[in-house]
């Protein structure tokens, strides 16, 4: 791996342990805040959220069936690479040259250049994927809830629990990002938490764009979301992960650094909104 010559990337509120001890920066204590609120799990194998803090993947972890209610918007599929798959990839894209990124992270990114507060984008930046990764996009395409997903952005993400990684509670941008955030986590068990978004300013995360193509989502929005709910949500290395429907827009989500206990590599996947489709052309 690289020898990075900055400390760390953090700006403005954004913090790692390196540049925590060294400039006496404070970071934000979520998880104090989330023990807080109103704590639910989701289990991915009967999909209903039931009390609770501990993230689980099957029912026998939960309480009974009958005390959970439905949570829709979430799509877990196990196992989705092997662990050569694995070691495969995160051996080649640590040959190359990772970025530094915010909040202890790294990444690698793949895709078209984008302004999101001026709504600027500049395709002809993108210089195509990357190669060693082509298995796994030909792998997503074979899954039938993706089968129309085009693919116009991938991003390897590395998070390490020496360096403090997380990622702050957010929503992906509503202008250019489409429905599904899909996710295909490498390496590192995680929990994905989610919480409900409140805007904190006018057009904040684009959101307002929503209203062009609010008629077309594949997901469901719901009516009512608690001020005071957490989801918490396993994410076990090697699967694939869609974000869709209400936890892609009325939930911010989170990968708080309690959660991080090891090396993780992860990719992300993104598409197009419906209105620059006739973009896709250019990321065959």
């Amino acid at each position: 791996m690289q020898d990075d010559k900055k400390v760390c990337d953090c700006k403005g509120k954004r913090t790692c342990l390196l540049c925590e001890g060294l400039f006496n920066k404070k970071a934000k204590d979520w998880l104090t805040e989330y023990k807080g609120l109103d704590s639910y799990v989701y289990c991915p194998s009967c999909k209903q959220i039931f009390k609770g803090w501990q993230a689980v993947l099957n029912c026998d972890e939960h309480e009974l069936s009958s005390n959970g209610r439905k949570f829709s918007g979430l799509y877990l599929q196990q196992d989705f690479l092997t662990n050569s798959e694995c070691s495969k990839i995160v051996h080649n894209v640590d040959e190359s040259l990772w970025d530094l990124s915010q909040s202890g992270r790294r990444k690698k990114n793949f895709g078209p250049k984008v302004n999101f507060k001026k709504k600027k984008l500049r395709p002809e930046f993108f210089q195509g994927f990357f190669s060693s990764s082509d298995f796994i996009r030909e792998k997503l395409n074979k899954v039938d809830f993706l089968k129309d997903f085009k693919i116009v952005e991938e991003c390897f993400l590395e998070y390490e629990e020496s360096r403090g990684s997380h990622i702050e509670p957010h929503l992906d941008d509503c202008w250019i990002w489409g429905e599904r955030i899909v996710t295909v986590n490498c390496i590192g068990d995680t929990v994905l938490t989610l919480t409900k978004h409140f805007p904190t300013y006018a057009q904040q995360y684009n959101l307002d764009c929503l209203e062009l193509y609010k008629s077309e989502l594949i997901g469901e929005l719901e009516d009512i979301v608690p001020d005071n709910i957490v989801i918490r949500v396993k994410m076990p290395a090697r699967s694939l992960f869609v974000l869709y429907g209400a936890p892609r827009y009325q939930y911010e989500h989170s990968v708080l650094r309690e959660d991080i206990t090891n090396r993780r590599v992860c990719i992300a996947y993104r598409e197009f909104t419906k209105q620059y489709t006739d973009f896709n052309k250019l990321f065959d």
